[in-house]
């Protein structure tokens, strides 16, 4: 059975594991169930809660973490301290993306959670034995690589050429899109340090969405109102990330099904 640390809320309909914990983690769910069966039995289910860090800038990655509920978010940290978010990551994704390549320092970032949630950790070794026995694991880890990348740079482009407000939008649609919540629990303060600007800023900005009506926020709490009109205020860059991510899914699901049309094994 897999390991559980903490309680996991059950899902009606979703796959569970051993212990009856729902996998939500859409790389694990892209396998088929006999590989799922003989892979969690491998990981370890944790429960997260907010602000924990998950790796530390600079320091030996000892586990990896297949994502399965909450944000968590990568901060690129200066040696004055200072940090900036570069990626978030939900329930599509994986955190420890430099084991794939045999890197065991995680460099300059840090990888934190946003929100409570759960993940499925597996030590290094763990994580490469997974990945030679099970190719699709490994295909689908590498593109959420490209994915992640993806986003980093149209994030960087975002904190560069685009006002707060709607960077803020794009920021709140990205994490609502993760924890699948109206609720956002987040402070002016931090979300400051995730726009890579000043609190009083993201005051200012949370005050302009919120007077427009589509946002109520309070001291650690964001609750999104209008989600369409949201999107309006929000700059391109979520909308060209969502459209990547849209076309790459296209694209890998055709693959699969003319692999299967050809009669050849899903991989």
């Amino acid at each position: 059975m897999a390991k559980r640390t903490g309680v996991s809320r059950r899902v009606a309909g979703a796959p569970t594991d051993g212990d009856g914990n729902s996998v939500a983690n859409k790389i694990l769910l892209s396998l088929t169930p006999k590989e799922c069966s003989q892979v969690l039995p491998r990981l370890e289910f944790v429960r997260l809660k907010l602000h924990h860090v998950l790796h530390e800038a600079g320091e030996t990655i000892k586990s990896g973490y297949f994502v399965n509920a909450g944000l968590m978010s990568i901060l690129a940290v200066q040696p004055d301290g200072k940090m900036v978010e570069v990626g978030l990551i939900g329930r599509e994704g994986f955190v420890g993306l430099p084991l794939l390549v045999g890197y065991n320092n995680n460099g300059p970032t840090r990888v934190m959670t946003q929100a409570d949630g759960s993940a499925y950790r597996c030590d290094a070794e763990t994580l490469m034995q997974l990945i030679q026995q099970f190719p699709e694991m490994g295909k689908r880890l590498h593109r959420f690589a490209y994915q992640l990348a993806m986003q980093s740079t149209q994030i960087a482009a975002c904190n560069r050429l685009h006002d707060v407000v709607s960077r803020l939008a794009r920021w709140i649609l990205m994490s609502q899109d993760r924890i699948l919540s109206d609720s956002l629990p987040l402070t002016h303060e931090f979300l400051g340090q995730m726009l890579g600007t000043r609190r009083s800023s993201v005051t200012v900005a949370a005050g302009a969405l919120q007077k427009a009506g589509l946002i109520s926020h309070t001291w650690g709490s964001v609750t999104i109102l209008k989600r369409k009109q949201l999107e309006k205020s929000a700059c391109d860059c979520y909308g060209i990330v969502q459209q990547q991510l849209r076309d790459w899914e296209a694209e890998t699901n055709g693959n699969v099904r003319k692999r299967t049309k050809n009669g050849s094994s899903v991989g």
